[in-house]
């Protein structure tokens, strides 16, 4: 989602809707795909109504040099490099690639959650893993510059 607080709100809402919802879920199916869609689709509407809210996105570059400390800051350098290069992904291929790789979800647990089919989401993380690969490749050409 790209920003902590807004995953944080989306996570206690989806658990909110889950407990609401808990009388409804049909227990022959795996509760952890489940509560992902639940939670995919928390994350979906979020960013639809910060996407309406924040047309743009104004990076203030001094500012970001500014905020790296000594200690960490090549984690910190990177930890931005990897977020940008995810916020770069269309929000089909930043799903899927997080869901399979971060989430450690299947497949078939991914196609459950979000509604995709299964060639459609392995083809999905296969882009995103390729475009991750060139904008990580990119942004250590650009380090690397004298």
């Amino acid at each position: 989602m790209g920003d902590r607080a807004d995953a944080e709100d989306a996570a206690q809402e989806a658990f909110l809707r889950a407990h609401r919802a808990l009388a409804s879920y049909d227990w022959r199916l795996p509760f952890r795909t489940w509560l992902f869609a639940i939670l995919i689709n928390r994350c979906r509407t979020a960013m639809a109504r910060r996407a309406r809210r924040e047309r743009t996105v104004v990076a203030d570059a001094d500012a970001i040099t500014r905020s790296f400390v000594a200690d960490g800051g090549e984690a910190l350098e990177l930890r931005d490099e990897i977020e940008r290069a995810l916020a770069a992904l269309s929000a089909e291929q930043r799903e899927a690639f997080l869901l399979h790789h971060v989430e450690g979800l299947s497949y078939e647990e991914m196609a459950e959650a979000t509604g995709a089919g299964v060639s459609a989401l392995k083809m999905r993380v296969k882009r995103a893993s390729e475009r991750l690969k060139v904008l990580l490749d990119e942004g250590a050409k650009v380090d690397d510059r004298p």
